[in-house]
Parts: C-alpha cells; sequence; structure tokens
C-alpha cells in the first residue's frame, strides 16, 4: 500500500514536471534549433499548444466541482467567457492608447469615448484583480442560490446551462456594447509587449503552461486537504454530511469559487493568443465539451480532465482542418465508446492498469 502511494505521488507531481518541462522547451525548440528540425517547434505548433493548455486549465476547473464534488456545471463557459471578455477590454484599452482610433464598432455606435467602465481596465495588474473579484462575485451568488436551496444533480445542470445560452443571447445584442456578433478584435499590444511579435505569442503559450502546472498542483494539494476530503464525502452522501453538522453549501460554496476563478484565467489566457473574443465562447456547445474532455480523461483525478482536454482538442485541431465535416461524429464515438468500455475514462483505466501491475 506504502509503494503505492508512492508511486502514485510520483506521477502526479512527474505530470506536474512534464507540463514545466514543456513550457521550457517551447521556446529552446524555436530558438535555438533550425526551422524545420524534427527539434524544432514552429511559431504555429506553439500558439497552438498554449491554446490547448487554456483549454486544460478549464477543463481542470471544471474537475473541481465535478469530479471532486459531484456537481456537473454546464455552463463554466461563463467564466471563461467573463475572463476572455475582460481580457479583451484590456487589450482594446491598450490598442486605443497606442493608436488613438476607437473600435469599429463603438464608431458604428457614435461614440466618441470609451465608456467609463472600460477605463477601470485600461491596466493588466487591475484588470485581473477585478475579473477575479467580478467572477467571485457572479460565482458567490449563483451559489448561495442553489447551494442553500438545495439545487443538484440534473437541475444544476439544466440552471447552469440556461444562463450560459442566455448569457450568449445577450452578448450577441450590439446595445450592449461589446461588439455583438463580432465581438472585440483588434488587439496589438499586451503589457508593453506587441502581440504580433514572436517572442509573445511564445510567452503567452509559456505562461499557459506555467498557470496549469501552477494551478494543478494547488488541486492536487487541495485533494489531499481536510476540505478535499470533505468534497468527495458531499458527492458520495451529501445529506449524511448535513446530518453529521457540516454546512455543506459553504464547503461547496468555496470549491464553486475557486473553479469559477480558474475558468476565468483560462478565459484571459486564451483570447490574447487567438487575438478575439465573441459570444461563441460562451456557447452552450463549448461548455457540453468541457464535460466531455473531462470524462474522456476520467473525473475526479485532475490529471484526467488535463489528459482529456489536450487529446480532445488536438484531435479536433487537426481534424477540422483535415476532415472538418466528419469530426462531431469522430468526436461522439469516441465518447460513447471510452463512456461505455472505459467508465472511469482514460487516465483512470491507465492508473487502473498501473496499480494492478505494482501489485
Amino acid at each position: 500500500m506504502l509503494m503505492k502511494k508512492r508511486l502514485e505521488q510520483k506521477v502526479e507531481f512527474g505530470f506536474a514536471a512534464l507540463i514545466v518541462m514543456l513550457a521550457v522547451y517551447m521556446p529552446v525548440s524555436h530558438y535555438l534549433f533550425p526551422q524545420g528540425s524534427v527539434f524544432s517547434l514552429s511559431l504555429f505548433s506553439i500558439n497552438l499548444i498554449g491554446q490547448i493548455m487554456s483549454f486544460a486549465l478549464l477543463a481542470l476547473a471544471l474537475d473541481l466541482v465535478w469530479g471532486m464534488a459531484g456537481m456537473l456545471s454546464l455552463g463554466h463557459g461563463i467564466f471563461f467567457g467573463i475572463g476572455g471578455y475582460m481580457m479583451g477590454m484590456y487589450l482594446l484599452n491598450v490598442s486605443f492608447a497606442q493608436t488613438h482610433v476607437l473600435p469599429d464598432f463603438m464608431q458604428y455606435m457614435g461614440w466618441t469615448d470609451f465608456p467609463p467602465l472600460w477605463h477601470l481596465l485600461s491596466g493588466f495588474g487591475v484588470t485581473l484583480v477585478l475579473c477575479v473579484l467580478f467572477v467571485i462575485m457572479v460565482a458567490t451568488l449563483f451559489g448561495i442560490v442553489t447551494f442553500k436551496s438545495r439545487i443538484n444533480g440534473v437541475y444544476f445542470s439544466i440552471i447552469t446551462q440556461a444562463l450560459t445560452y442566455a448569457l450568449m443571447l445577450l452578448l450577441f445584442i450590439n446595445d450592449v456594447g461589446l461588439g455583438g456578433n463580432n465581438g472585440l478584435t483588434g488587439f496589438t499590444r499586451i503589457l508593453d509587449f506587441p502581440l504580433s511579435s514572436v517572442s509573445t505569442q511564445v510567452g503567452l503559450a509559456v505562461v499557459a503552461c506555467l498557470v496549469l502546472a501552477a494551478a494543478y498542483l494547488l488541486l492536487r494539494f487541495l485533494a489531499g486537504s481536510g476540505l478535499g476530503r470533505a468534497l468527495v464525502a458531499i458527492r458520495d452522501d451529501e445529506a449524511r454530511m448535513r446530518f453529521l453538522g457540516y454546512k455543506t453549501h459553504v464547503i461547496k460554496l468555496l470549491a464553486w469559487g475557486l473553479s469559477a476563478v480558474l475558468a476565468a484565467l483560462a478565459g484571459m489566457l486564451y483570447v490574447p493568443q487567438v487575438g478575439i473574443v465573441n459570444p461563441t465562447i460562451v456557447s452552450p456547445s463549448l461548455s457540453i465539451e468541457i464535460a466531455v474532455w473531462v470524462a474522456i480523461g476520467g473525473r475526479g483525478s485532475l490529471i484526467g480532465a488535463i489528459v482529456g482536454a489536450i487529446l480532445v482538442n488536438g484531435l479536433k485541431f487537426w481534424l477540422t482542418a483535415a476532415a472538418p465535416s466528419v469530426w462531431p461524429f469522430i468526436l461522439a464515438g469516441v465518447t460513447l465508446v471510452i463512456t461505455i468500455y472505459m467508465g472511469r475514462g482514460l487516465w483512470g483505466e491507465a492508473k487502473g492498469t498501473l496499480t494492478r501491475m505494482v501489485r
């Protein structure tokens, strides 16, 4: 048993080390190895890795509340979108300070200056703090209403999905002042670095990897703490936890708030790398995809969420270019096969096999 536990710890921390090694390898491979070399990564590949790492962070956020606490959220795109839009507002502030030209949608609406709210997001540090505070506020309000009312199971999933759809419809309205269906684009700089430069794009991908590794280690520590064990107990039998005197709604609210912050950080990392944010970032289909990533990788294991996000999105980027019409059917088929024949997901099955080998 002790050997098994030590092996699991080595695998868990080794996984974080692999992500950090990838962060180190990307700039080394791009700058030190000649282009076209088997060891060299193109700028496109590095940007793709950065996007996938952002999605992996989003999957990790969902695994905290679904895998550990048993709350299947089909609306985590809300927090991802909040982070993305607030980052987009900051980036447009920076672009306006450089060019003194308002975005096209503001000119179309007859505006002569940024709205007062936008001016609050003119600095990166302030934007990051306000984003975290706003997400915590939204998550807390939602959590108090749902957890105090003991809404869970399929009803919880339906409510989160409905809110995601409502937010997407709201963002499509031009009068909201967030670019309507075109969204926010035209970003030129982040901090003092031009977004179009190679070093900035490489740096963003590196930061995405490092944030993912830090978030994984944080949640791994949380899983081994009293709070993590309480979350698992709530997932397994919430009524008994309440009977024992635990304030389950408070424990769930803490996990929900942390998960929301991680999802928002994923959105903030994702937008500068793709160069645009529009209402599709909060589409219900994306929130469902997040759950698919976690289910395929293996929910409740943290590593499984990351593995599922990396594999599915890597396959998606490849197949949408090679065979875009068949990609949805392939994803559906893979999901069905893994759900039926590998109930614990890819990582869960791999971990089970490793455990049997140790015995």
